[in-house]
Order: C-alpha cells, then sequence, then structure tokens
C-alpha cells in the first residue's frame, strides 16, 4: 500500500475514528471484490466514502470513465487528494445522507452505487437516508454496493423490509486488513 495513501488515511482516523469506520484503506483484494459486477456499461457509478480511492482505481480498471464517476466524500482532507487523483471525476465535498436532497441526477440515471461507508456505526435514520438517496438515482437493475468488516450485512433486515430491498453476499477476501465482504443490494425482485 502506497505511503501517500497510508499517511492522510492514519491523519484522518486519529482524528476521528468512528467516521472513518476502517484501520486501513481497502486493498487491491476488496477493491476487485468491490467492482467485480461493474464494467465501461455500468455507466455513471456513484461512489460513497472513497477516502483514498482505491475503488475509484479498481473502478477506472473496469472500464469506468473518469468523467462517469461521482465521488462523495466527507473528509477534506481525502476531498483535496481525490481532487489531485481524479481531476475529471466529479467530486463532491458532503455527507453520504445528504445525496437525496439534491438534483445530482435524473432518477433512474445511475447504473450502479458503491459504498466505503461504515454503516455499522451509524443511525439507522442515516442508513436509511444513504440508502434511500442511492436509489432514487439508480436504475431499475441497479445496485449498491457495500463493504462490510462485520459478521453479516451492516444493513438492518428491518430497514431493507421497509425500504423493499434485498441484499446478498457477493464475496468475502480474507487479503484485506481487517477481511472484507460485500454485498449487494437491490431492489426486491417481484414474484410472478
Amino acid at each position: 500500500m502506497p505511503l501517500a495513501d497510508v499517511m492522510p488515511f492514519l491523519s484522518a482516523w486519529v482524528r476521528n475514528p468512528i467516521r472513518v469506520a476502517a484501520v486501513a484503506p481497502s486493498g487491491p483484494a476488496a477493491a476487485a471484490l468491490m467492482t467485480q459486477d461493474i464494467d465501461a456499461r455500468t455507466g455513471p457509478v456513484i461512489e460513497l466514502g472513497p477516502g483514498t480511492g482505491p475503488f475509484t482505481y479498481a473502478l477506472l480498471e473496469r472500464g469506468v470513465r473518469e468523467q462517469d464517476l461521482t465521488l462523495i466524500e466527507y473528509g477534506s482532507d481525502f476531498v483535496r487528494l481525490l481532487l489531485e487523483r481524479f481531476p475529471q471525476a466529479r467530486i463532491l465535498w458532503m455527507d453520504a445522507a445528504w445525496i437525496g436532497k439534491y438534483e445530482l441526477f435524473e432518477p433512474g440515471a445511475v447504473g450502479a452505487v458503491i459504498s466505503g461507508l461504515g454503516l455499522l456505526t451509524m443511525p439507522p435514520r442515516k442508513v436509511t437516508a444513504i440508502l434511500t438517496g442511492a436509489f432514487r438515482y439508480l436504475r431499475p437493475n441497479g445496485a449498491f454496493y457495500q463493504i462490510t468488516y462485520g459478521p453479516r450485512c451492516p444493513v438492518p433486515d428491518a430497514i431493507l423490509q421497509a425500504l423493499d430491498l434485498e441484499a446478498v453476499r457477493i464475496g468475502q477476501t480474507m487479503r484485506n486488513v481487517p477481511p472484507a465482504s460485500v454485498y449487494r443490494i437491490s431492489r426486491r425482485q417481484q414474484a410472478g
């Protein structure tokens, strides 16, 4: 992991470990797992909590155009770093819970949302606001990808049910510090 990623990450973590919600930037194995379903055909992608950009780099490697990326980051140190690294992406300095309050895209225009946010440390109301805002922009077949370091999906079943969503674990990697799982959250499929 490059020192250019570790130092800003550690600095942000020391200032607010709950907001950063991880002990180290995600590694290549977690980034590959997060982006495995996404490619150039996915279209616009929103990334929530990109931090130093490991998932962003993986999206670019998968063929997503930099100008098709909207990176939403709350940490000012990370925003500066992202502006330097991804000058063609749209980078917004804001809380991810606010995405539904603004007209970032036309409804149904986004192919995927990937999230490095620490949902386990957030109150249910904030998790609900993030998912509601994300699914406002997602296409009917679009998905929300969430990394977690816990043993199960970080979105409580009650929130999934209330929003008519379902979560499926698409993989796990032990080659990350700490080991990580990724969940694909999508609209519940209607029977019949």
